[in-house]
């Protein structure tokens, strides 16, 4: 059970995969909310349960009957991948009923010593899939992770087709948002790094986001190049997936459209500004290479945050030490 957000569902992608790989005997079921079904798709010996948050699993008798309605699949355990109270209400009930059950450690007495002000302790902690994995060892299915299993690129649809052309280009995919403001990178510098790379007509440069806001930026990002193309709001959910899937590199704030290319065996470069990947965010499969941190002797306090949401004072600009050069140079190299 993992019910949210994008990012930590698509964070339990590659480790499913490997389960299916070492464990092919055992059915795996999945469940989140249906918005999220595309992830699991293709993946052996795995179904998915949609979680009804509006209806038939709403409050607290909701969770009940989400149990009664997994319990008739003859569930033998109970992997919790959340840790939050409507997993936990459904963890307990499975073990009232006599079956083994385990809940991920998310580490929070670590993840408070890596964001403190004073007293930091500056250390790699186990990453989530690290975590994830554990549950399973603690049902009984020790997982390796060392030799990923990564779907085959999609063909791409007609529709898709029509709006980014030819693929004779090298495909580079810039998601440049996130939740909080102090995990994005700054507009005039992305531009740059956006220009910089329009520059070189091999590439073509293809721009995700969503909402009205983030459409006229990303338009206004786009209109000057011919090479460059905004996709927001135009392809369903699905299609976004089957494009990520041919980049050869993506470009992401630590943020779901990281995680989501991670998952399906993409390069991803990321950028980080309040957080770390020491917190244990680092995508899937990516060196801590590739993920260009603030410049922590300018801003020692970092990172400030595990997830963004932590503003410190004369701590906004810190993204603005990640140079746009040394952004463009990485995707050069790993291209």
């Amino acid at each position: 059970m993992r019910l949210s957000a994008m990012g930590d569902v698509a964070m339990t992608v590659p480790v499913l995969r490997a389960f299916v790989k070492q464990y092919p005997e055992v059915k795996i079921t999945v469940i989140s909310r249906p918005f999220f079904k595309p992830f699991f798709d293709g993946i052996p010996n795995l179904s998915f349960f949609a979680f009804d948050e509006k209806e038939r699993h709403k409050g607290f008798f909701g969770l009940v009957r989400l149990f009664r309605d997994v319990q008739k699949l003859k569930v033998d355990a109970f992997a919790d991948l959340h840790n939050v109270l409507r997993s936990k209400v459904v963890s307990l009930l499975f073990a009232l009923s006599g079956k083994k059950r385990a809940t991920v450690d998310k580490g929070r007495e670590g993840k408070k010593e890596l964001t403190r002000e004073e007293n930091k302790i500056f250390r790699q902690l186990p990453t989530m899939f690290e975590r994830h994995a554990k549950v399973f060892e603690e049902l009984g299915f020790p997982l390796d992770l060392s030799n990923p299993v990564f779907p085959e690129k999609a063909v791409l649809s007609a529709d898709i087709l029509e709006i980014i052309g030819s693929q004779n280009q090298r495909l580079i995919g810039i998601a440049p948002f996130a939740q909080y403001n102090s995990k994005v990178y700054p507009q005039d510098l992305m531009q740059k790094v956006i220009a910089k790379l329009a520059a070189n007509k091999a590439y073509k440069i293809v721009l995700f986001g969503g909402g009205k806001k983030e459409i006229e930026i990303l338009n206004s990002f786009a209109e000057p190049f011919e090479n460059v193309i905004n996709m927001a709001g135009k392809i369903k959910f699905q299609q976004e997936l089957q494009l990520i899937s041919n980049l050869d590199v993506m470009l992401s704030m630590d943020s779901g459209n990281a995680h989501i290319a991670a998952m399906l065996g993409v390069k991803v470069i990321t950028l980080w500004g309040a957080t770390h990947p020491y917190a244990g965010f680092l995508p899937f499969n990516q060196t801590l290479e590739n993920a260009l941190v603030a410049d922590r002797n300018q801003y020692p306090k970092l990172p400030t945050s595990v997830y963004g949401n932590k503003i410190v004072e004369g701590y906004e600009d810190a993204m603005r030490s990640i140079a746009p050069e040394t952004i463009v140079n990485r995707i050069n190299s790993e291209l």
